[in-house]
């Protein structure tokens, strides 16, 4: 962490400071999630007095009760907040951590193989959760309000119940074979084992008394106390590898963000162990200089994929937990860097991934959360949380109420062997105890003079690519619910085509890309749930979106 942060400020020194947004303030709130009841919440909180920070606070634990497919205080988050006063960017990192029995073969059978059932399903794909303590943190440290106050709608929603939506339900049909292999979650989330009905009422009474324990003793009872053994036992009993010390020893991290400039504007987005921040930093300079605004749909389409092939390749080599890896973040973030990577590429050509060198060592959403919010004051926050997989590790230790993330998953279990996302790595993100895994979450600010957005998205490996399109759409001078509403295409350098939504790319353009040499795969799906606001600071006026790929989002400003 130390080198990394470093590494982080002197590159900040170098580059121009954020532009001052305490000269104007929008005089409204703008909150987009993918919730209509967390967004609901994050305004019951504004409108009691507290900041952007607080209703951060307030959203965020709303969303761990009414979307448990995505995040949950079983899980961890990247909350990137920007506080107008002193123009403070930083980067709370309430990422998971493997507990300390964890080793880097864990997940491999007697062939050497590895089991991807255990890294994914149970108490052992299971790190050692952040968002708690993330949370408090930034009530403490950041919030105005006791937690009190900002921690209540997530206590109503769950003591009371909300409504099983069609997207719970549509999510909770994959996993409901592991669901019901452990008796504590199946009884909250599926009702006689079976999928609930739509409107079926989901209650959580232990999750509504660990958030009342939160209220009373911040972190000390989830870390420290009764709920700390509840977990450690139904962890353990179920095959897991975790210990009383492993929670006491869980601290929140303050990471410097990634800063870097394109086209006269600032960019303020996540660090190591973040991927996304470097990746997005990447990318843009390789195509900066490029125009491609200007080209035609499909040459433009070659070029981004292009630098995102490059991207994805140095994600895989060089990307890790900054406090236990020495990640060139400045060499990779650095213009010079990108002219390199850029005289690879060709106009006319697709440069195939075993081209890029690097590769000798390969063998042969999925669901998060993001919520964006500009306050009044003009106080930021761009904040991306997960359970990992849909429901996470599908298990809940009896009497906690609330799932456990298969965020272990993320770190590479066997180099060069692909994980549930089919992103590879190497040494840089190997399992080791007290270590974070890389992750792709890339919460995001984008402040000019005369714009500022606050974006996000969901996706596991295409959370990187939805953000970059996003901002490619910033840049061509449109709104947030054109960024939202944007069809998504991505190339993650392994395997080696392009994933497009069905109404991504037309006929004329697939052709022109396949000539280029690119394989095309058009999927049957849509993918993101992109939750974005955006400050115009000529006119002073405040945008929200919402996905329209998941109605149960809300963008509101008031």
């Amino acid at each position: 962490m130390k080198l990394l942060n470093k590494t982080l400020l002197s590159m900040a020194a170098v580059l121009i400071s954020t532009y001052a947004l305490a000269a104007d303030k929008p005089g409204k709130s703008a909150i987009s999630s993918a919730h209509y009841l967390a967004t609901e919440a994050g305004f019951e909180v504004l409108d009691q007095g507290g900041n952007a920070f607080d209703a951060a606070v307030a959203v965020s634990a709303a969303l761990a009760v009414v979307e448990p497919a995505s995040s949950g205080i079983g899980g961890g988050a990247f909350w990137l907040l920007h506080r107008n006063e002193d123009q403070k960017n930083i980067m709370i990192d309430g990422r998971e951590e493997a507990p300390s029995a964890a080793h880097r073969d864990m997940y491999l059978d007697a062939q050497g193989e590895v089991n991807r059932s255990l890294a994914m399903h149970g108490p052992l794909a299971a790190g050692i959760p952040g968002h708690v303590a993330g949370m408090v943190h930034i009530a403490r440290n950041y919030g105005r309000l006791p937690l009190k106050v900002s921690l209540a709608p997530a206590i109503r929603l769950a003591r009371t119940g909300f409504p099983a939506d069609e997207k719970y339900i549509r999510l909770l049909k994959p996993v409901h074979k592991h669901m019901l292999r452990w008796p504590a979650g199946r009884a909250i989330f599926l009702h006689d084992d079976e999928i609930p009905a739509l409107g079926a009422v989901i209650k959580q009474p232990d999750v509504a008394r660990v958030l009342e324990q939160i209220v009373l003793t911040g972190t000390k009872d989830f870390y420290h106390g009764e709920t700390a053994r509840l977990l450690v036992k139904g962890v353990n009993e179920a095959g897991g590898n975790w210990s009383m010390e492993d929670l006491a020893a869980y601290k929140v991290v303050e990471r410097e963000p990634v800063r870097f400039t394109y086209n006269d504007y600032e960019l303020i987005t996540a660090s190591p162990p973040s991927s996304g921040g470097v990746a997005i930093a990447e990318i843009l300079n390789i195509l900066e200089p490029y125009k491609i605004a200007e080209c035609p749909e499909a040459q433009r389409i070659h070029l981004v994929v292009e630098a995102m092939r490059r991207a994805y390749r140095d994600r895989s080599i060089y990307l890790g937990d900054p406090d236990f890896v020495d990640v060139p973040v400045a060499m990779l973030i650095d213009p010079q860097y990108a002219a390199g990577m850029r005289t690879s590429i060709r106009t006319d050509k697709a440069t195939p991934s075993s081209a890029l060198a690097g590769i000798a060592d390969v063998a042969g959403g999925k669901h998060t959360t993001h919520f964006s919010i500009i306050d009044s004051q003009g106080n930021l926050v761009a904040a991306t949380l997960t359970v990992n997989t849909l429901y996470g590790a599908n298990f809940v230790a009896p009497g906690t109420g609330f799932l456990l993330n298969n965020q272990m998953d993320d770190f590479s279990a066997k180099p060069g062997i692909p994980n549930a996302y089919g992103l590879t790595g190497f040494e840089a993100n190997a399992i080791a105890p007290g270590k974070r895994p890389l992750s792709s979450m890339s919460p995001t600010f984008v402040i000019g003079e005369d714009r500022v957005a606050v974006l996000g998205t969901p996706g596991g490996s295409r959370i990187i690519t939805m953000v970059l399109l996003s901002i490619l759409d910033f840049f061509a001078g449109n709104g947030p619910q054109s960024w939202v509403s944007l069809p998504r295409y991505h190339h993650q350098y392994l395997p080696d085509r392009i994933f497009a939504e069905p109404d991504a790319f037309s006929e004329e353009v697939q052709g022109q890309l396949r000539a280029l040499g690119h394989e095309v795969q058009i999927l049957n799906r849509q993918w993101g749930n992109m939750n974005a606001v955006m400050w115009d600071r000529r006119s002073g006026k405040l945008e929200a979106a919402s996905d329209p790929r998941t109605p149960s989002g809300r963008a509101t400003v008031k």
